[in-house]
């Protein structure tokens, strides 16, 4: 009987350490629903899209109401953005957060299932250096705004870029930029006590752009290649997304936070470009996204995080015609503007859909069993068994 008690209460106490952790990610799989253009479908042709694919995580830049709108009761997990431009007046006033987080994420609850919040977008390592000091301000300022409207389980990040790295190669070798770590250390130290990950943008195409004459296409693409050796930890890397990974990792060792997760933000490869931009081509496109989709359904981890399953969003859903920029940044999308696919890598478009399955009901998305809440379920139920046993 004292043996019942004593994992009766362990059960206990691991229900209540369950229901307290925020997770912002479901699965491995999600999606970047960028809005830079003049010519794709409206939101709710967008959650019809998306229902289509299968893909249920899905990041948008900003906290446009139209968006929050269509994504209501569709089960779709939402992360939602704080641009750059709002960074510098949520640090300096606690009070415009609290307005921000109550008309853009409290107001559209628990209809719209929004995830988290991303605070600025790749703002450490950026052209603004007036920025970096109002990061942490704006992070904790947004925090507390969900604390404060009982919106507990919102998670709060920041994405990075890799510009805020002085070294990535080898991946054991990566740290932070001198002018960088004053900034990050205060922001990791935060989002560690709160349970954020750090949020990185990793492009093996622009790695492999920057530097095509000693890296080999195939180790960005996932394609067979004899890789890299890490001599330092011994291991090897049979692909690039995955040192690009650990590289952060170890900048987070060397910063002190050896434990707090690394997960992709974006992640793609551009299907055009301009001359100069060779490797943006449809086929280059299609191989990456087809192997990065396999490589993230096997759930692994990376070569020095193992037990560590590799996340990521995809950039993008569709090209964006208006975006500056040399002409890849305009073509990332794994969408067309009309709903079909830009190349195939296994999704399903509007297009390509039957009409039974575009006109999903949303009767029947709510039916859909997607939410946490039923893990709990079946733990209690596991719980109730020992109690009759």
């Amino acid at each position: 009987m004292k043996i019942f008690w004593v994992l009766f209460r362990f059960l206990t106490m691991f229900l209540i350490f369950f229901s307290s952790i925020v997770q912002g990610f479901t699965g491995t799989y999600g999606i970047n629903y960028g809005r830079i253009a003049d010519n794709i479908p409206s939101p709710d042709q967008v959650v019809t899209l998306l229902r289509a694919a299968k893909i249920k995580n899905v990041r948008i830049y900003d906290a446009d109401h139209s968006v929050l709108k269509a994504f209501s009761g569709t089960g779709l997990e939402l992360v939602v953005g704080l641009p750059n431009g709002y960074v510098k007046d949520m640090s300096a006033n606690a009070d415009h957060a609290v307005s921000w987080v109550k008309e853009n994420v409290q107001s559209f609850l628990p209809g719209t299932n929004i995830r988290g919040i991303a605070v600025g977008n790749e703002i450490l390592g950026g052209g603004d250096t007036e920025m970096y000091a109002a990061l942490l301000g704006a992070v904790k300022n947004i925090y507390n705004a969900t604390q404060m409207l009982h919106l507990t389980d919102i998670q709060i990040t920041t994405a990075h870029s890799q510009a805020v790295f002085a070294n990535s190669y080898p991946p054991s070798s990566c740290i932070f930029k001198d002018n960088i770590v004053q900034y990050m250390k205060p922001l990791l130290e935060f989002f560690s006590q709160i349970g954020s990950p750090f949020c990185l943008n990793a492009y093996p195409f622009l790695a492999y752009m920057g530097d095509p004459e000693n890296i080999d296409i195939n180790y960005a693409l996932f394609q067979s290649t004899q890789g890299i050796d890490d001599t330092k930890t011994d291991l090897h890397y049979d692909n690039m997304l995955d040192a690009q990974i650990d590289a952060a990792y170890a900048a987070l060792e060397d910063a002190g936070f050896k434990k707090m997760e690394v997960i992709v933000t974006e992640t793609g490869w551009a299907s055009r470009g301009d001359d100069s931009e060779a490797a943006a081509t449809v086929n280059n496109a299609m191989t990456y996204n087809y192997n990065l989709r396999k490589r993230l359904a096997k759930r692994k981890g990376t070569p020095l995080r193992p037990k560590m399953v590799v996340k990521a969003y995809i950039f993008a859903i569709f090209n964006e015609d208006l975006k500056p920029g040399p002409t890849s940044e305009r073509n990332f999308g794994l969408f067309k503007p009309d709903g079909s696919i830009a190349y195939n890598i296994g999704f399903r478009g509007l297009k390509s859909s039957s009409a039974d399955t575009l006109l999903l009901s949303l009767k029947d998305i709510r039916a859909q069993d997607w939410s946490r809440p039923h893990f709990l379920v079946s733990v209690i139920s596991a719980v109730a068994l020992l109690v009759f046993l």
